[in-house]
């Protein structure tokens, strides 16, 4: 930033703290981040349909052959983009604000709020089977992070702006600003309290108002509900429920196995090709895998099965509705190895509107199922539609408040609450307590670094390792005499414990100045007696790289320690002493819940 830049922003600075307040000032950010979360998520909308648009007009006309080859197109651009322009990695978008959030008090990269813009499109407009609405939030989360830090907010306001960012992103994409704020709070897990509440409401109206400017009053789903709730038909709304469940435990399990076996390929130019040919056979078998998949879900909301299935090998067959059932079920299954293996290959875009799709397919099957079977019921199947959204997301991001809420809003109407209830408890309790982790969290939960609506483990997430460690103590090595010990150890420290530690600076164990206190006057032991003899293991040792703070906790929980040693690169580096863990604690916990 130029010194005039910088001194008309020191200047706006010390006019702001003399005119608004800052509880004023974060209402005032919020507006401005719902908007820019606007403009990124219609930006990212009207980029993706240009290349598709292009993709499929008589400029380029292609047939379904041509599935194998666009797809590896995509997202050889996109490895080129990444390898020679922004010559980084690509990160998830939610895991990766869920780790500013834990880890980096809020504090994301600037390229993370233009690199969605570039590689979503990208990825989503030649085939890959990924959404758009997870690069609108981490794009929209970019931003909130820089203006966060350009107006020197604190850690908790740079949080709260992101959950803005967030909240604005699904405002607009949806027209929902309930499910927008509700998102925000349970994925997340910002408190929901009258200090969070108007700037997530503000980015909410912000953001919808920004999109209805450009877009106009389009909508993703134009749906009303016209058969009600019937409560004879709780029984099939609890099998759809069961039904999401496992369909969300599939769809996260195969999403950590396909990862699994991509990882074998050294080379990203592998990965690529193989998940680019994978992708393209799928296509051309599957054509609603193409993309997003939303004209698939707004065909099956209209009834119009055949139109949302698309031409396929298997058209001369779509006359018995039990064939339309399989290849509606096909999706289901399908559409989660689709949107993995764009991910895998190298694809970037977001997993929110794949949940929704394979939902819709798995509800719609489901009642087409019920209504088939010869029973006498007649389900609407419009309605399961909905319902299989509700319970995928529900089940899959272990989001069942956002569920209700999105789908509640997307039909302007609340008929189905009861069943959007029923389904989305039913498929969340299940999916919850068979796999602990999302998508999202998984690698966060596995490190202990998951921020949750839990404070006391958010406060211990929040805490960071290093300044509680402390590195004034005296080390000794094995081979010291115990005068040698006293001398330049004992009467030089303030400490009463000593490190042993060997040749190339490993912790072999500690000495404590209460097991030498009966013997450290008698000097005919001063020559005799060596630090060998004297030194004990000691209970536990925190490891610097792996351990976080809740670790540590546990580790003085279990061993009954007040002090233990930090081993660094396999090198003793320090220790950490329960007193000082628990005053860091408490300070924090005071900060957080201010």
């Amino acid at each position: 930033m130029s010194t005039k830049k910088k001194s008309l922003l020191h200047r706006f600075l010390i006019w702001r703290y003399r005119n608004i307040t800052n509880k004023n000032f974060i209402l005032i950010l919020s507006v401005l981040i719902g908007v820019l979360a606007g403009l990124v998520s219609v930006l990212l909308k009207n980029s993706t349909h240009l290349i598709q648009a292009v993709l499929e007009s008589d400029l380029i006309s292609w047939q379904n052959s041509l599935y194998f080859i666009i797809p590896v197109i995509g997202l050889l651009i996109v490895y080129l983009f990444t390898k020679f322009v922004f010559k980084r990695d690509i990160e998830a978008a939610i895991p990766l604000i869920l780790h500013a959030l834990s880890k980096r008090n809020g504090v994301i990269a600037s390229i993370h709020g233009y690199l969605p813009l570039i590689l979503a499109p990208i990825t989503v407009g030649f085939g890959g089977s990924v959404g758009l609405l997870g690069p609108a939030v981490s794009s929209g989360s970019s931003i909130s992070s820089s203006i966060s830090t350009l107006f020197h907010m604190n850690s908790k306001t740079r949080i709260l702006l992101i959950g803005c960012a967030a909240a604005g992103a699904i405002s607009a994409v949806f027209k929902s600003p309930l499910a927008g704020l509700v998102f925000a709070v349970e994925v997340f897990s910002l408190d929901l309290t009258l200090t969070s509440l108007l700037p997530l409401l503000l980015a909410s109206v912000s953001s919808i108002i920004t999109s209805y400017l450009f877009l106009g009053d389009e909508v993703l789903f134009r749906f009303n509900v016209i058969e009600k709730f019937e409560l004879t038909n709780i029984p099939f709304y609890i099998i759809l429920g069961i039904g999401t469940a496992i369909a969300s435990i599939y769809f996260t399990k195969m999403y950590f196995q396909i990862f699994k076996f991509f990882n074998r390929f050294s080379k990203k130019i592998y990965k690529l090709l193989i998940g680019g040919i994978a992708i393209g056979i799928m296509l051309y078998f599957i054509p609603p895998l193409y993309g997003e998949g939303l004209g698939f879900i707004n065909n099956l909301l209209r009834g119009d099965h055949i139109t949302a299935l698309g031409t396929t090998p298997f058209d001369d067959f779509t006359n018995n509705i039990w064939v339309v059932i399989g290849l509606l079920f096909g999706i289901t299954i399908f559409k989660a190895i689709a949107m993995t293996t764009t991910f895998a290959a190298g694809g970037y875009g977001g997993i929110f509107i794949p949940t929704m799709v394979m939902g819709s397919a798995l509800g719609n099957v489901v009642a087409k199922v019920i209504n088939n079977l010869g029973f006498g019921v007649q389900l609407s199947e419009s309605n399961f539609t909905l319902l299989g959204m509700a319970g995928l997301i529900a089940g899959v991001l272990h989001a069942p408040l956002t569920s209700i809420f999105l789908i509640a809003e997307i039909t302007s109407s609340y008929e189905l609450f009861v069943p959007l209830m029923i389904t989305s408890a039913i498929s969340f309790i299940i999916s919850k307590n068979s796999i602990d982790y999302t998508i999202y969290t998984r690698e966060l939960s596995e490190k202990g670094e998951l921020i949750t609506h839990n404070k006391d483990e958010t406060v211990l997430t929040l805490l960071k390792i290093d300044p509680i460690i402390e590195t004034n103590f005296a080390t000794i090595y094995p081979h010291n005499t115990l005068k040698e010990l006293l001398h330049n150890a004992v009467a030089k420290s303030s400490r009463n414990i000593f490190p042993v530690i060997n040749e190339t600076e490993e912790l072999i164990g500690i000495v404590l100045l209460d097991d030498i206190r009966d013997i450290m006057f008698d000097t005919s032991l001063y020559e005799t007696t060596t630090v060998e003899m004297l030194m004990k293991q000691t209970p536990d040792i925190i490891r610097y790289e792996k351990d976080s703070v809740k670790r540590v906790m546990k580790k003085f929980q279990d061993t009954g320690a007040w002090n233990l040693p930090v081993v660094k690169d396999k090198k003793y580096y320090g220790f950490i002493s329960k007193s000082k863990l628990l005053t860091a604690y408490r300070r924090k916990l005071i900060n957080f819940t201010r």
